[in-house]
């Protein structure tokens, strides 16, 4: 399970690198068995060239020591680090990668700004990364970038979609395993079934309300269309 510090840091470096002029995927899979890169980064330059560049989001200093592969194969690599962690290992950093320090925005800031902020926080260069040769074939290194965009935006379709991709019986399902707990006849409302229930009584009864009234409506401008053309003169006495 991410943090929500790492999700923080997620979401400001995808800002970040959006910014930049760039494309970019968490999560992507090296080619070769390179590892995974929390984030990958893909901007064409004006000479046509493209600048790959890898960021692994560390948030503590165990998270830092992890034996998982760092995939930086990118020809620029960084590491994207909250201030006080970036002290503490500032020295371990190798010289070629470089280090992106993160700040979250202070609250009052977030509340007196003029537009909704896109990002929890902002990030500063520590230092450079310097340039290296991609350590992968580059064929393959775009076939599995688009391969992670693809999977994200699935992800987002199926938000879009909701509910309506399950079927009934997997609904059903879901509905029973949050009711491990049991029937609590003290108090419905804490029921999903009976809370359903009775939203769906709620809807019908305003459903069935408002037809009745647009049928008035209806009924009363049919009403006074006849009185007009029948007794025009009766139109004050009724």
């Amino acid at each position: 399970m991410k943090t929500k510090l790492t999700k923080d840091l997620e979401a400001t470096l995808y800002q970040y690198c959006y910014e930049q002029g760039s494309y970019v995927v968490e999560e992507v899979s090296m080619p070769d068995k390179k590892g995974i890169v929390d984030t990958l980064s893909y901007q064409q330059l004006p000479n046509g060239e493209i600048d790959w560049r890898c960021y692994e989001l560390k948030v503590t200093k165990t998270d830092f020591h992890s034996k998982a592969k760092l995939s930086f194969i990118g020809n620029y690599n960084y590491f994207v680090l909250p201030q006080k962690l970036y002290q503490e290992v500032s020295e371990e950093i190798p010289t070629h990668i470089g280090v992106l320090i993160y700040r979250a925005f202070d609250k009052k800031a977030i509340e007196n700004s003029p537009q909704t902020l896109r990002a929890p926080g902002f990030l500063t260069v520590a230092k450079k990364a310097q340039f290296q040769e991609l350590q992968v074939d580059e064929t393959k290194l775009t076939s599995h970038f688009i391969a992670s965009l693809f999977r994200e935006v699935d992800k987002a379709k199926k938000v879009e979609k909701g509910l309506q991709l399950y079927s009934d019986d997997r609904l059903f399902k879901e509905l029973k395993k949050r009711m491990k707990g049991g029937y609590d006849v003290y108090s419905p409302d804490n029921n999903l079934y009976d809370r359903f229930v009775n939203d769906l009584k709620d809807e019908s009864i305003q459903a069935l309300q408002d037809e009745l009234d647009a049928r008035n409506a209806e009924y009363q401008e049919l009403k006074l269309k006849l009185q007009q053309q029948y007794h025009p003169n009766l139109e004050d006495k009724l």
